[in-house]
């Protein structure tokens, strides 16, 4: 019989691997929590319909890299792709957006998209984002901005930049794509198949295109930047300023115009320079018209989201090191009536000690290949159980990164234990 494997696309975070994966998700609960953003969960399922209103018919997320399927009862469902549509569905379907206060919220969680393999890129990928619902200035933009560079200096990401663009409203937006319509038309023939298709679709897409021989017409076309009114540019100063008065550098990209069509004014993007030719590892912007397109009410809103795999990539080329949770406790237990009692005494001892990580030996051997193991656990102490101590009523206390090796009666055993590995606590 052959030997199953993971699925194509689809990759298995190892026991070893898992470490880096709690230090960020860790510290982004932190940074979000310390903003006052509030934790939502959403289904990985949704009705296909709520992406093609969202992400946009013409965006190649929904032509061609969504996994779409009808179930028994013949309704279009898909896996989410991303979660900001998402996390809109469930603030208009819960009404949780009214008033002016604001809503701040974050995320994280699988995506879902048939794409062609790249470097730390999957079909199944992990992302987490936060999201602020019902404040149109651009003090909102800019805080979502922060967020995510107090994420990056909180993580040790030190070889990251920020571009940053505004798309303007959307008559903005309408003006400038039939200005780049123009453009393109004027230059159809210099076109590949795909970017004459986007042409008519959506002319943005032809801006995302990767053949090198459209490059040089691509810098030359006209920019969002060209299109904005005094409102949109006023907003957009505004967000540089407030990003500059708190010390974030940045660098304007009037090319940066993002995968999805809700984006409207600010849009931005962290790139990082240890991942190569792939090396977003973070974007965002303002999607002021998503809350209507759904069926909601006109909701201003601004949001991010960030690759956990590229973070975790780029932590490693940084050589950001996250050690491993190893344990502090080994108990080592041998012979028959001390190995029946070994799980009842760490039951107890773990009600005494909750904060404490244990490890209870379940292997066979003698004491010698237990305190081995226990030593290659990484374990401060080992707990040695046997026939003498359990007729003593006591249990042996060793240091393995010390001299200290005491019998200890097993009602102390938890206080003493507690003294042996507070900070500074002698060898």
């Amino acid at each position: 019989m052959s030997r199953l494997k993971v699925v194509r696309g689809m990759k298995d975070i190892l026991p070893v691997e898992a470490p880096r994966w709690h230090h960020v998700e860790d510290n982004a609960r932190r940074v979000f929590e310390a903003y006052g953003y509030q934790e939502m969960r959403t289904p990985v399922l949704e009705h296909t319909e709520l992406f093609r209103r969202s992400i946009g018919e013409a965006t190649d997320i929904v032509e061609k890299e969504m996994y779409t399927f009808d179930d028994r009862k013949g309704r279009s469902l898909s896996l989410r792709p991303e979660a900001t549509a998402s996390c809109v569905r469930a603030s208009v379907e819960n009404a949780l957006a009214r008033g002016g206060d604001g809503l701040r919220v974050w995320y994280a969680g699988p995506m879902f998209r048939y794409e062609k393999m790249q470097k730390e890129r999957y079909r199944q990928f992990y992302q987490l984002g936060a999201e602020v619902y019902g404040l149109e200035g651009a003090a909102a933009d800019a805080e979502i901005i922060l967020v995510t560079a107090r994420l990056w200096r909180t993580l040790g990401l030190a070889n990251v930049s920020l571009e940053l663009n505004s798309l303007g409203t959307r008559d903005e937006q309408a003006a400038y794509r039939a200005h780049l319509r123009e453009y393109l038309q004027d230059r159809s023939d210099a076109l590949d198949d795909d970017s004459r298709r986007r042409l008519q679709t959506n002319p943005l897409r032809v801006l995302d295109s990767k053949n090198p021989q459209l490059q040089e017409l691509i810098d030359a076309a006209p920019t969002p930047l060209d299109s904005l009114g005094e409102a949109s540019r006023a907003h957009f100063d505004e967000v540089v300023a407030t990003l500059h008065a708190c010390g974030v550098a940045l660098r304007t990209n009037p090319r940066l115009v993002r995968g999805l069509d809700y984006y409207t004014r600010t849009v931005f993007e962290w790139v990082s320079g240890d991942l190569g030719a792939q090396s977003a590892i973070c974007g965002g912007g303002r999607y002021d018209r998503l809350f209507a397109e759904i069926g909601g009410p006109d909701t201003p809103a601004v949001g991010f989201s960030a690759g956990i795999e590229r973070i975790v990539a780029v932590m490693q080329a940084g050589g950001v090191a996250v050690a491993a949770a190893a344990p502090q406790l080994y108990l080592a237990a041998v012979g028959e009536a001390p190995c029946r009692g070994a799980h009842a005494l760490a039951e107890r001892l773990r009600d005494e000690l909750p904060d404490v990580r244990m490890v209870v030996d379940a292997a066979g051997g003698g004491f010698r290949p237990k305190l081995k193991r226990a030593d290659r656990s990484g374990a401060l102490l080992a707990l040695v159980l046997g026939d003498d101590e359990l007729a003593a009523g006591n249990i042996q206390i060793k240091t393995l990164r010390g001299e200290i090796q005491e019998q200890v009666a097993l009602g102390d055993a938890a206080a003493r234990i507690r003294t042996l590995l507070r900070p500074g606590a002698p060898d």
